[in-house]
């Protein structure tokens, strides 16, 4: 292979390369019998080579620089408004609190059926999201079907910058402990944990739970910053280990720590990824913090922005991460692809043992542990079903269209006659699931109509029956899951994003084991490997 011929051998393969790919491109452009996109052309041909190195080294052609801008600042000129197709409908599936979509009368289960005059049926679900988006200070013209309505109205909304917060909720969680969730790592999410962190000391916060469920990560300094809210100045944070020598580099502390002694419990899963696993393994090195949850993703590689050509530019993975005591939390082996091309996890036999500053043994090679393991129950797939489908959503709109206001999140609660409309209601509707079950029967059901057996086929109308029934049973055991899943998207329609996940909780074993423990001295002491004092 290149990568172990002398450097001179090296650079000479890759510029052969280059001028036969060129040759190659451009013979085709010119003689293929059909015309060619060339910029279509190019990039198929570079996605197969970037596939086969990782999953984050990446090409971004001109157009997909605001996107990127977005993921990264939190910022973009919109309405404020998220939208999902559903069976080619298009609609609301939430509101900023106080942005020109909820000024503008736009709801929750609104169905948008043109943008400035285009159909969305014809277009793509990226495509309407572009449409949406623009310069800040000039409309958009939306035309709408309301929940409830038959006749569309038009709406016209003023675009704004949206600032779109990366602390999407903190708050009291009992009268001595605060609760911050953080949705992901942007460019103010230290500043934004930090002011959370300030306003929760001042309701008389003792004790904290850092919420990083579900966080894919982001930028790297901003999970630096906030290891340093909480650990000494000067102190370790992470050392990206690459090729080259701007590749390496250590990462510090820069200021003094806001809560140096603060009981911190830090709660992960296995979305918590990237700069999510630096800031829990990086608290769990120094013994600052207990890590709840399940074990994370192990995103241990580190990409850097490289500019190109046209305003484009690529990310490449350019050095693997390591925490304090010397660990890569990476999980998955992209330098050792099987013959399939497939990627196969580092195996037990190959991890190593680090030790956090105590002396508690950690280890490499398959994301951050947590100290309690806490697995969370999924959905059964009925369930995800109903939400993929919008079917929570289109009872969540039916709920609103009866109820012109709902009780304060903390004590909302669904009533059993509400869980028994429901369940009425959903029994009207078609339910598509493509579970073993259901492909089972229409493959018998085919057959029975190729082979022309209509006595067969009245059989499989009477499975088709007990289908049903066996379902609707299956609704009824999991009323606990429903009514969380309802309970979140019927309060957001009335207290927006914070309310829903405020109504939650009470939902959220995982929560409440952090709770217990954050508050338990001797249990934390015990896990931590503290000395008594």
């Amino acid at each position: 292979m290149a990568a172990f011929l002398p450097n001179n051998d090296r650079l000479f393969s890759i510029a052969k390369n280059l001028e036969i790919f060129a040759e190659l491109f451009k013979i085709i452009n010119e003689q293929y019998v059909e015309e060619l996109n060339p910029n279509e052309l190019i990039k198929k041909g570079m996605d197969p080579m970037l596939d086969g190195l990782d999953p984050y080294t990446n090409y971004f052609s001109e157009d997909m620089v605001e996107d990127i801008r977005t993921s990264r600042t939190g910022q973009y000129a919109g309405i404020g408004a998220s939208t999902k197709r559903f069976q080619n409908r298009t609609k609301v599936t939430e509101i900023v609190e106080g942005s020109p979509a909820a000024r503008s009368g736009l709801k929750a289960g609104d169905e948008i059926l043109r943008i400035d005059g285009i159909e969305l049926i014809k277009i793509t679900q990226e495509e309407a999201e572009k449409l949406v988006r623009g310069q800040a200070g000039n409309s958009v013209r939306l035309q709408v079907l309301k929940a409830g309505s038959i006749t569309p109205i038009e709406i016209d909304i003023k675009r704004e910058k949206i600032q779109l917060k990366t602390v999407s909720h903190f708050g009291m969680a009992d009268p001595e402990t605060g609760y911050i969730a953080l949705d992901e790592f942007g460019a103010e999410s230290s500043n934004e944990v930090k002011a959370a962190l300030l306003q929760l000391k001042e309701k008389g916060a003792r004790f904290l739970i850092l919420d990083l469920r579900g966080n894919p990560g982001g930028l790297l300094d901003q999970a630096v910053s906030i290891c340093g809210l909480f650990i000494p100045k000067g102190s370790l944070v992470v050392v990206n280990k690459g090729k080259t020598p701007e590749s390496n580099i250590q990462y510090h502390t820069r200021s003094n720590p806001m809560e140096p002694e603060m009981p911190i419990a830090v709660l992960i899963d296995r979305g918590s990824a990237s700069a999510s696993e630096i800031v829990s393994g990086t608290l769990q090195d120094y013994d600052r913090a207990v890590v709840l949850g399940e074990r994370s993703y192990g995103k241990g590689l580190v990409q850097t922005r490289r500019p190109l050509s046209f305003n484009s530019f690529s990310m490449i993975t350019t050095a693997k991460y390591y925490t304090p005591s010397g660990r890569c939390i990476q999980a998955l082996d992209y330098s050792n692809r099987r013959k399939d091309g497939s990627v196969g996890s580092i195996p037990d036999s190959l991890k190593k043992t680090f030790f956090t500053k105590n002396g508690r043994k950690v280890y490499d090679g398959g994301g951050v542990d947590p100290d309690i393991v806490i697995n969370r129950s999924i959905y059964p797939e009925l369930i995800s079903v109903l939400e993929e489908e919008g079917h929570i959503l289109d009872y969540g709109t039916e709920y609103q269209l009866k109820h012109n206001t709902i009780a304060e999140p903390p004590s909302f609660e669904l009533s059993e006659s509400v869980m028994d409309d429901f369940y009425s209601w959903i029994g009207k509707r078609t339910i598509k699931i493509e579970a073993d079950l259901e492909k089972s029967v229409e493959t018998f059901q085919a057959v029975a109509v190729a082979e022309g057996a209509p006595a067969i086929l009245e059989s499989v109308k009477d499975i088709e029956t007990g289908l049903k029934r066996f379902r609707r049973k299956q609704l009824l055991e999991q009323k606990h899951e429903l009514k969380k899943l309802l309970t979140k998207e019927i309060v957001s329609r009335y207290y927006f994003k914070k309310g829903a996940r405020e109504a939650s909780f009470k939902y959220d074993p995982e929560l409440k084991t952090a709770l217990d423990m954050v508050k338990n001295e001797a249990g934390m002491s015990q896990i931590l490997a503290k000395k008594p004092k």
